[in-house]
């Protein structure tokens, strides 16, 4: 299987999972456990794609600025920091680090 062909495969696999929601009845999304798993996977992705943002260089793992980035904006929101704040604190760190080494 070639690289266009897992793309092509992912994307109807996509489509068709986008495509069977609109089929659920009206009635499973009022369901409280529904809404709870709906906002769970919403984290879990979004989780998923920081960690690859910030480990991930290609196909290497690596351990960079984009880590302190992280931390200090993990710790502005444990701070409950607004949220621009939270991302210019994040880019200083990113920045500091980058200056420094």
């Amino acid at each position: 299987m070639t690289l266009w062909y897992a793309i092509v495969l992912a994307c109807a696999a996509t489509y068709l999972t986008k495509l069977a929601c609109y089929a659920v009845p009206a009635r499973w999304l009022q369901i409280p456990r529904m809404a709870r798993v709906a906002g769970a996977i919403t984290v879990a992705l979004l989780s998923a794609l920081t960690v690859m943002n910030t480990f991930a260089s290609g196909t290497a793992l690596v351990l960079d600025a984009r880590l302190a980035a992280l931390a200090a904006a993990a710790l502005a929101l444990w701070l409950r920091l607004p949220f621009l704040l939270v991302v210019v604190l994040g880019a200083g760190a990113a920045g500091l680090i980058r200056w420094w080494g």
